[in-house]
């Protein structure tokens, strides 16, 4: 009974990691939330490892994993790319930062109802939140250039909702 629960507690803990970037990004602390949203990748694959080692896989696990995800790798690192560089472009960098999570909530939302084959259709949230978490340690040291920030948020939005680019689970 308790071994069903085991995956469940990296899936909160990448939660909590992600509820923590969030928080951090209003204390201004862009490299600990940045931080905080790659660690949470890393629970997130031990939860998925967990569940298939243990033989425990489940409906409910892989809701409460996306329903996580959304905040850690859709909301969490938006937030950090818009307070750091995207709120510089005023209406813009909202509607960018707007569209990278609504497309990481469809994306969720495709492969919660999808039966997949050990591909990926798009690329994973977890993969674009990562990307921008990286992008955004970047810009804590570097001056970062908006359009390409821009681009790059665009491209990865679409990246996640693609049915053409296809990637094979490891």
């Amino acid at each position: 009974m308790y071994k069903r629960q085991i995956p469940n507690l990296f899936t909160l803990l990448n939660l909590i990691l992600g509820i923590l970037s969030i928080l951090f990004i209003f204390d201004e602390k862009y490299v600990l939330s940045a931080v905080l949203i790659i660690i949470a990748g890393m629970m997130d694959r031990m939860d998925g490892k967990m569940a298939r080692k243990l033989d425990v896989v489940s409906d409910f696990g892989k809701e409460l994993d996306s329903l996580c995800d959304l905040i850690s790798f859709g909301l969490a690192p938006a937030l950090l790319m818009w307070h750091l560089n995207l709120m510089a472009l005023g209406d813009i960098g909202i509607i960018v930062t707007l569209v990278f999570v609504v497309c990481g909530t469809i994306r969720l939302a495709r492969y919660n109802i999808t039966d997949f084959e050990g591909v990926y259709l798009g690329i994973p949230i977890t993969l674009c939140g990562g990307l921008v978490a990286l992008m955004s340690l970047y810009s804590t040291k570097y001056v970062a250039n908006l359009n390409f920030l821009l681009i790059t948020m665009l491209f990865l939005s679409y990246a996640m909702i693609s049915k053409k680019i296809r990637l094979k689970k490891r």
